[in-house]
């Protein structure tokens, strides 16, 4: 890997899994060739009066915080849309966005929307009560799916979409609105997630969600201060599904940023622990988790609780990415998945970074992802 190359790999590795405060820290340590960051997307947030969950429960004002890189031209017909993952911020696909990329902001108007429960977006912990903290509703992805169309319609004016392009949570959006929107979109991509959470998924997040909640500090959710020795051994759970065994035993972990490439397995473990979902509120965490684990497009209106149904009925193109070593979102559900999909393309990527894969992390990764999404785009 060349250093120019490291350095981008580290930057992604930066996005799509550390806080903002070793983000810093790793920026004082890169390297003097390293390039420059690109400026971030525009911000922009968008707010729903009386919004209306899935479970009933009315939230009095929603807010869905947002960001943007390009123009919508006059036809409003090169809009495309990149739902958030797990915990990200609207600067979540920057590794996948630049000038002569795919996703060129001097061709396309890039909207990148970021979950309910993410600190930013309506959550747990920047909502007054009676829903601050352990009394924010679960929200599903069908919710945030309809708080970003409603944006999309009446806060900027745009009735329909050239793509919808999702890694992990962002493709659970992605296939969810294939389902709910068929006619508002001309074509979907997932990278490294499924129409549902499976089994194992379920099973995997209910144990970081209880490692959370049994900190004594934790206190049902209405703690007075972070409950950190649950969201560390939340953090512990995490860690060793993230990437994939061989992984592990190649000790790929000194690739992953410049401060790690002497560090033995131990201390990587630890600082991971200790590094990976701080700064973080354990409530906004468990939230993302319920709406991640309760997902299912069989679940739709419609579909009576079938994923294979809900599936079967997208009409649009997909373009199937799964990671060929993913532990959260393992490629047999992929397959299984694009047998019921009439126009998929199912391309899993070849690598050993296992879930990390869907978001390029590894140069090969995203070269892989980016000449599979230039031709889908140009195809369909």
């Amino acid at each position: 890997m060349t250093p120019r190359a490291r350095s981008a790999s580290c930057n992604r590795v930066e996005r799509l899994l550390v806080p903002l405060a070793l983000v810093v820290l790793l920026a004082s340590v890169a390297r003097a060739d390293e390039p420059a960051k690109k400026p971030g997307p525009a911000p922009g947030s968008f707010t729903l009066e009386s919004f209306k969950l899935e479970s009933g429960v009315t939230l009095p004002k929603a807010v869905v915080v947002y960001g943007t890189y390009g123009t919508l031209n006059a036809a409003k017909d090169n809009a495309v849309l990149l739902p958030s993952h797990y915990m990200a911020r609207s600067d979540g696909y920057d590794w996948l966005i630049g000038e002569g990329r795919a996703l060129d902001p001097r061709k396309h108007f890039l909207i990148m929307t970021e979950l309910f429960g993410n600190g930013r977006s309506s959550s747990p912990s920047n909502t007054p009560e009676p829903f601050h903290g352990p009394r924010f509703p679960v929200t599903t992805i069908r919710d945030n799916v309809e708080a970003v169309r409603r944006l999309l319609e009446d806060g900027l004016g745009i009735h329909h979409l050239n793509a919808v392009v999702g890694f992990s949570m962002g493709a659970e959006q992605a296939f969810q609105w294939a389902v709910s929107q068929p006619r508002f979109i001309d074509r979907i991509v997932a990278t490294a997630g499924t129409a549902r959470c499976w089994p194992h998924g379920i099973v995997r997040l209910e144990s970081q969600i209880r490692a959370i909640a049994l900190d004594p500090a934790f206190k049902g959710g209405d703690y007075t201060e972070q409950p950190v020795r649950g969201i560390e051994t939340a953090s512990a759970i995490w860690l060793p599904w993230l990437y994939s065994q061989e992984w592990w035993r190649r000790e790929l972990w000194k690739k992953t940023d410049p401060a790690s490439a002497s560090m033995s397995l131990a201390q990587y473990a630890e600082a991971q622990t200790k590094e990976f979902f701080a700064g973080s509120d354990a409530n906004d965490l468990i939230l993302q988790m319920r709406t991640w684990q309760q997902h299912d497009v069989g679940t739709t209106p419609g579909f009576g609780g079938s994923t294979e149904k809900a599936l079967r009925s997208i009409v649009v193109p997909v373009l199937y990415m799964p990671s060929a070593t993913d532990l959260y979102f393992p490629v047999g559900d992929a397959r299984l998945e694009s047998g019921w999909i009439r126009t998929v393309t199912l391309a899993p990527i070849p690598t050993l970074w296992g879930h990390p894969a869907g978001a390029g992390v590894d140069p090969a990764d995203l070269a892989f992802i980016e000449k599979k999404l230039r031709a889908f785009l140009s195809t369909h």
